[in-house]
């Protein structure tokens, strides 16, 4: 299996139980995640040596948060110390026609504040084969950018491939910002995963499909995936299609474009959805994992679709699944039969 690194924030995650609104609610659940931890922890259960890259403050909160990576057998070896505070999240899970809620409490964290010197970056990527990071890192402060690209110059320098996925966040930053910033970092990036959003917002790339109509027809996304490779040289363009009816039912599939070649995906229909948090962080890490297997990218696609159709039955942000699930639902194993 590969060594894997991955760079972000973890964030304390306050959700309301079940699917209770703000104002219903007396207690909240607690969850650790974030987009690159999140991929690390999928990676770790398909057996790869993940390492996630971070800072968390010096308290029991920040302790708390390595802890609950640690128990699914993440590398945390490269996680500084110090700063003022995680940063937190509260969700509000929606149901048939009223969508989740976000509300972002992460002013000030320990990660927005960090600099270069506080990673070893040489040391980090020493042996690495892939590294993975997400448009939410470079969005969360200048300072948390510049560590970015210094660890994806530092990435490249050690010959290791290089996967971005957009994650555009309207919450953190705006398009402008968003692509004077992602569009110099695209120069370090190999594989390139988002959705019709992210490409437009981050990148400036706007499919000819009717995505806000819930339409995810295939052909409207060929032209910016051919686009964005003849632009950014990537190895592939990846983006999923996601078809959301409501909060609990979604359509489910993805795209892959190899500079030579367009793969569609089987779909899925996912209803009712438990949790789709962290879909999206599933998908790339069955991607990573296909890819740096060898697989085809069509296996490798398909391998990414099934995995994060599996975790939005999960609650929490980390999806808990092995290799052997995923492939039995990649086989058509979709009945849910009680298992003994």
């Amino acid at each position: 299996m590969a060594k894997i690194v991955t760079m972000g924030e973890i964030m304390l995650r306050l959700s309301t139980p079940g699917n209770s609104r703000f104002v219903q609610a007396d207690s909240f659940d607690v969850n650790y995640g974030g987009g690159e931890a999140n991929v690390a922890v999928s990676l770790s259960n398909f057996g790869h040596e993940a390492y996630f890259v971070s800072k968390v403050p010096s308290n029991e909160i920040g302790q708390s948060a390595v802890n609950s990576l640690r128990k699914f057998g993440v590398y945390t070896d490269f996680i500084s110390r110090g700063g003022e505070r995680l940063g937190i999240y509260y969700l509000e899970t929606g149901a048939s026609l009223r969508p989740s809620k976000v509300i972002y409490d992460r002013a000030h964290s320990s990660i927005s504040t960090a600099s270069p010197d506080d990673f070893d970056f040489e040391k980090i990527f020493d042996g690495a084969d892939w590294f993975h990071w997400s448009g939410i890192t470079p969005a969360i402060s200048d300072k948390a950018a510049e560590c970015l690209k210094q660890a994806c110059m530092a990435a490249k320098k050690a010959g290791v491939t290089v996967s971005c996925d957009l994650n555009y966040r309207k919450k953190l930053w705006t398009p402008e910002k968003a692509q004077r910033i992602m569009r110099p970092l695209m120069q370090y990036v190999d594989v390139c995963i988002g959705n019709e959003e992210d490409a437009e917002l981050c990148l400036g790339f706007k499919p000819s499909s009717d995505v806000a109509s819930g339409k995810t027809e295939a052909e409207g996304y060929k032209t910016i995936f051919s686009q964005m490779q003849q632009e950014f040289g990537f190895r592939y363009v990846i983006s999923t299609l996601r078809e959301s009816f409501s909060a609990s039912d979604n359509g489910w599939k993805a795209m892959i474009y190899n500079g030579n070649e367009f793969y569609l995906s089987r779909r899925y229909e996912i209803t009712p959805i438990v949790d789709r948090v962290g879909g999206g962080d599933s998908f790339s890490a069955g991607i990573i994992h296909g890819l740096v297997n060898g697989m085809s990218q069509a296996d490798a696609l398909e391998f990414a679709v099934a995995a994060s159709a599996l975790k939005h039955t999960i609650p929490g942000d980390v999806n808990m699944v092995s290799i052997q699930e995923v492939e039995s639902l990649v086989a058509g194993n979709i009945n849910g039969r009680v298992q003994r």
